[in-house]
């Protein structure tokens, strides 16, 4: 019987998404992009408007042949990749090859990888958004012309298989810029000179306080030498000292943000020492899915690639009554926190990165997952 072909990027994803959409789908991998920019030459026509020219690698012709196989056999086709630039692409790409005439072709964006989300996805599909295709395309297309350009020279000045690119040639000049301004630095010495105070008959009590000016100078004391700093020392020891004010003052910290993607690789690194790169993989199991005991394979956190700090209304919610239960009404603001400072050129229609289920402890699942 013919059935609705949905096609991913990965064996896990498709394992996990073939548990909530049924036997009606089939649901075949194309294992990230299915045809790139040639490797042997630029593969950009400058002359032509930078018209790109893509092929499909040799070691992806099977996967296209196979993929070709199962859209003859499907009555749609649903491509459910990833919901950012690349995924868009990723999207356009396969349908380019495919070529599925006549067939009625759906894209489908969910930012977690939950029944819910998964069915809600598929009962509203829309049409590829070649608005995020071309932003995709112009960025690899900079990163080959300033590749091919660039690279050659490094192999010649520095060692063969470097790669230049948009990001890491703008960056190197960041890192020049600012190594000159530290080899242009001149020192200047500077003295500090801190006293131990404690109140008459209570040694313990003891605090620490700094030397910032004179009481009749409104310019703060610069100490440029130890001259300088004898000379002052001695006059303060036989000081007399006195506080002459005390303000107390109530402070609010609040919590840190939702996490976006550079907010979760910061943390990582500091408190796991983890590089980026191995957050960017286990995030991406997180995301695609694992086996969670009787729950079977579904998705632990939302897409982790992200600028934005939104949070889903149903996630807030979830969240809010997991605090009441957990905690108790006290511990319930009577309004959710929002961020309303937004990250500049953030794609809104993204969420943050946070768990798919509020009531998921780590404690429960630890035990199905790997170290």
């Amino acid at each position: 019987m013919s059935k609705k072909l949905v096609i991913v990027e990965s064996p896990a994803k498709a394992r996990t998404l073939s548990r909530f959409l049924g036997s009606d789908y089939t649901i075949k991998a194309s294992l990230g992009h299915i045809r790139d920019l040639p490797r042997s030459q630029l593969g950009v026509d400058v002359e032509k408007g930078f018209e790109p020219k893509y092929v499909v690698p040799r070691t992806k012709s099977a996967v296209a042949k196979e993929l070709k196989e199962a859209a003859r056999k499907a009555t749609s086709l649903y491509l459910a990749t990833d919901p950012d630039r690349e995924g868009e692409a990723i999207s356009w790409h396969l349908m380019e090859v495919i070529k599925p005439n006549g067939l009625s072709i759906h894209r489908v964006v969910f930012h977690e990888i939950t029944p819910e989300a998964v069915k809600e996805a598929f009962k509203h599909p829309r049409t590829i958004d070649m608005n995020l295709v071309d932003a995709q395309q112009a960025r690899r297309i900079l990163d080959r012309l300033v590749g091919y350009k660039i690279s050659p020279l490094l192999w010649k000045k520095i060692q063969r298989g470097l790669s230049a690119g948009r990001v890491q040639s703008v960056t190197l000049k960041m890192v020049v810029d600012r190594e000159r301004e530290i080899e242009s630095f001149v020192p200047v010495e500077y003295w500090s000179i801190d006293a131990e105070i404690a109140k008459p008959g209570a040694p313990k009590d003891k605090f620490k306080a700094g030397l910032v000016g004179m009481a009749d100078h409104k310019k703060k004391l610069e100490i440029h030498n130890q001259a300088e700093s004898d000379k002052l020392v001695a006059a303060l020891q036989g000081s007399a000292y006195a506080v002459a004010k005390v303000t107390n003052k109530e402070q609010s910290r609040s919590p840190s943000p939702p996490f976006i993607t550079s907010t979760m690789q910061q943390e990582a690194g500091r408190k796991l020492g983890f590089a980026a790169e191995r957050t960017m993989s286990i995030a991406q199991q997180l995301y695609e899915g694992l086996s969670i005991g009787k729950e079977g394979a579904v998705g632990l956190i939302t897409y982790m690639r992200t600028d934005s700090t939104t949070v889903a209304p149903s996630a807030l919610e979830e969240t809010r009554e997991y605090i009441k239960e957990k905690y108790g009404a006290d511990y319930l603001p009577p309004h959710h926190r929002q961020f309303l400072r937004k990250v500049k050129g953030a794609q809104e229609a993204h969420e943050a990165i946070r768990p798919t289920r509020t009531h998921r402890l780590p404690e429960d699942i630890k035990s199905y997952l790997s170290r």
